[in-house]
């Protein structure tokens, strides 16, 4: 089908806001590029840096009324948050295949690396989640997916049980049966993120018997050594009463999803079970983790 592309220059330091607002805007993709039109999928892992002058592309699809997102654009551009703006044409053709052929092996930590499957693993003896991205769920490229891989490589050590609550595209569950945990319990509302974590397991030769995939009506998962849950604010304080019961004394808690301006709320909501370490941040997002007590 056909698309319109809208190219946006910008700064490094408004780049990754603004690609947040096209996506809310609807926009089917965001890439960024330097002046050399080399695309930028996912920052090193301990830093979220873009180029000084920066493109941002929002991918659209052609239906779209686009007045209401060209207006704000406008009014960004008068208020001196991006510099200019242009409004591309896309004929008919496999875009999002186009776009996703870009993404390249990504390193999480000490261990793990994410690589499509068209794509040889750098490290074949490191731990490689094969994962081909998609619109629809987490591959690592969001800061709170990659601060919640980072998290599982440093504490799977081997042989842990673990929940990953809001599954989405399976990236967390499968990462912490590949880095060693025994037995994963993945939970999600959606039934597309449950089916697409299941297919994601199988091209990860995953057994069903060591990653069993849940929605949470009518389930009620046995206490695990670590619960990871990588939403939003908002469920994130609903559940907290939910989710202590679902970890062992002393077991470790991982949450994400949330805003740098929410952390206080958020610690308040488990402040009764947990006991938290200092926030870990990656551009305005923030995972905090914490041991029951």
């Amino acid at each position: 089908m056909p698309w319109n592309e809208i190219h946006i220059a910008t700064s490094a330091d408004y780049a990754n806001e603004l690609g947040d607002k096209l996506t809310a805007f609807g926009a089917h993709a965001v890439t960024f590029q330097d002046a050399g039109n080399q695309p930028i999928y996912e920052p090193d892992p301990n830093a979220l840096s873009f180029w000084q002058e920066t493109i941002v592309i929002g991918l659209f699809e052609m239906e779209q009324e686009l007045q209401s997102i060209l207006k704000f654009l406008e009014s960004e551009c008068a208020q001196g948050q991006i510099k200019s703006f242009h409004l591309n044409h896309l004929a008919d053709e496999n875009w999002e295949r186009k776009c996703l052929l870009h993404f390249k092996p990504m390193r999480f930590g000490n261990r793990l690396w994410i690589c499509p499957s068209w794509h040889t693993p750098p490290e074949k003896n490191a731990v490689n989640v094969m994962l081909d991205p998609g619109l629809a769920f987490g591959t690592g490229t969001h800061p709170t997916t990659t601060l919640c891989l980072k998290w599982l490589d440093e504490q799977i050590q081997g042989g842990e049980t673990v929940i990953d609550y809001g599954c989405g595209s399976g990236i967390l569950a499968i990462a912490a049966l590949k880095l060693g945990a025994k037995k994963v319990i993945a939970i999600d509302r959606d039934p597309q993120a449950l089916v697409a974590t299941r297919l994601n397991a199988d091209r990860n030769a995953i057994p069903p018997s060591a990653l069993t995939i849940h929605s949470p009506e009518g389930f009620t998962p046995p206490s695990v050594d670590i619960l990871i849950a990588n939403i939003l604010a908002k469920p994130l304080i609903d559940l907290a009463e939910t989710f202590s019961k679902l970890i062992k004394p002393t077991g470790k808690i991982g949450l994400s999803g949330i805003l740098s301006n929410q952390i206080n709320e958020i610690r308040s909501a488990y402040a009764r079970t947990f006991t938290f370490h200092e926030p870990r941040f990656m551009a305005e997002w923030v995972l905090l983790d914490g041991i029951k007590t």
